[in-house]
């Protein structure tokens, strides 16, 4: 009886121990297994930045000409969505590629004081008028913020959408303008409906000059580029036998500016719309600079004070520049000497415009007198 109870007590057999050792040691791994596969799960790409169409707008973006790198991230637009991809390197990609969420856009400043705002103010035309001029007097003042290259958002670029627009913008405080010039807007018959879209409190800023004098400027700059064009005679004239003018050509065509404004009244009222002469920007730059800070609600700031006429280009230049203590005077294209033109083409020309020039002294209210 006793060693039979004694044989009953005996330890297990070796396969016993075997089987739990191995149960044990499971047991101890899985946890150790289960955190390596989880790590592995969330170090891994999100479905956004692997999915099929996020492939296709980096095909798309490589195709345009950015580099792709590895690890950064930038918001591209797909529609109305703004999706995560790789950032282009070494630089930030062009403005069209950069998209601010619409919620977001024009209130977040991380970079420095004040926001970026879509313009209050435009310098709409003309060609040749004196825009350029006028947009760098303007910068002067303290409380008005332009963008220097001409953006042609509403003639040729309307297709990136506002917010690409808007990002072109320097940033604005509380009270400042925001504006931009973009000669060709005058002349194009889609801007003033997408402009009003856009805002229909829009400030309009229209500088126009002796139309005669501006066709001849404006194939003056053509002819620097190209000296192989067709004299401006020949170009002046369907026919020149029976003194036919054409008026598609764009340097007759922008000078009939009783047609183009026209236009701009479907849309605008007329205390929107400031006509500035070009020629007394150069006479008397302080006067009509007076004139365009009443109309935008601003304080006379940039007066005589800020000017001095310069003999050799024959226009006023500014004492001091925007952000600069040195005198500043516009390029060398600026002021180029006209060509000799044959003084019956020129006569000729007068007696075109001269019917529009009294219809649109009419619609402004003011007379420009260029009908000598």
């Amino acid at each position: 009886m006793a060693f039979s109870l004694i044989r009953k007590l005996d330890p297990p057999s070796r396969g016993i121990l075997s089987r739990k050792a191995v149960v044990m040691l499971c047991s101890l791994l899985a946890p150790l297994i289960l955190l390596h596969l989880l790590t592995d799960r969330c170090a891994s790409p999100s479905p956004i930045r692997g999915s099929p169409r996020n492939k296709r707008l980096v095909s798309e973006r490589r195709a345009a000409g950015h580099g792709v790198a590895e690890g950064a991230v930038t918001a591209v637009r797909a529609g109305p969505t703004v999706w995560q991809l790789p950032e282009e390197s070494p630089a930030f990609p062009p403005p069209q590629d950069l998209v601010v969420s619409p919620r977001l856009a024009g209130k977040i400043s991380p970079l420095g004081e004040g926001s970026k705002k879509l313009p209050q103010a435009l310098i709409i035309g003309v060609k040749k008028g004196g825009t350029r001029a006028l947009l760098e007097f303007l910068r002067v003042h303290p409380d008005i913020r332009a963008v220097g290259a001409e953006p042609h958002f509403f003639d040729r670029n309307y297709d990136y959408g506002l917010e690409w627009y808007r990002d072109l913008m320097p940033k604005t405080l509380e009270g400042q303008i925001t504006m931009e010039k973009t000669p060709s807007y005058f002349v194009t018959r889609e801007a003033p409906a997408r402009i009003s879209a856009m805002s229909r409190d829009t400030k309009l800023i229209v500088v126009v000059r002796d139309p005669v004098t501006r066709a001849i400027s404006d194939y003056t700059q053509t002819l620097s580029k190209k000296p192989d064009i067709p004299s401006f005679e020949s170009l002046t004239f369907k026919n020149r036998t029976t003194g036919l003018i054409d008026t598609s050509w764009s340097a007759i065509q922008i000078g009939i500016y009783a047609k183009h404004l026209d236009n701009w009244l479907q849309y605008f009222p007329m205390d929107q719309i400031l006509f500035v002469s070009g020629e007394r920007l150069i006479s008397d730059p302080a006067g009509e600079l007076g004139r365009v800070q009443d109309f935008l609600g601003l304080k006379r700031i940039i007066t005589d004070k800020h000017f001095y006429f310069n003999q050799t280009k024959g226009f006023p230049c500014l004492k001091k520049a925007e952000g600069s203590s040195k005198p500043h005077c516009l390029g060398k294209t600026k002021g180029r000497t006209h060509p000799n033109i044959d003084p019956e083409v020129v006569q000729r020309l007068r007696d075109f415009y001269r019917p529009f020039n009294m219809k649109f002294y009419q619609m402004t209210g003011r007379f420009f007198g260029w009908d000598h």
